[in-house]
């Protein structure tokens, strides 16, 4: 009994077959700049949860504690 033949060339992600039908339908031009207008939205997302974080520490450290007496 044989097995069976394994497969030689990957099959592609859903990624890969986006790209590949991408760069039929758009210039190299648009793909750039599409995907330059993505990394902005990342970035962009990134920086708002940093804010919230920031924002969340500071009201933390200036809001008033209840003193304790010795």
């Amino acid at each position: 009994m044989q097995a069976a033949p394994v497969r030689a060339t990957a099959i592609p992600s859903f990624t890969d077959a986006l790209r590949a039908v991408e760069s039929l339908l758009m210039s190299g031009g648009q793909r750039t700049a599409r995907r330059n207008a993505w990394t902005s939205v990342l970035e962009d997302r990134r920086r708002a949860k940093d804010r919230v974080e920031a924002e969340r520490v500071l009201e933390q450290t200036l809001s008033p504690r209840p003193m304790t007496r010795p």
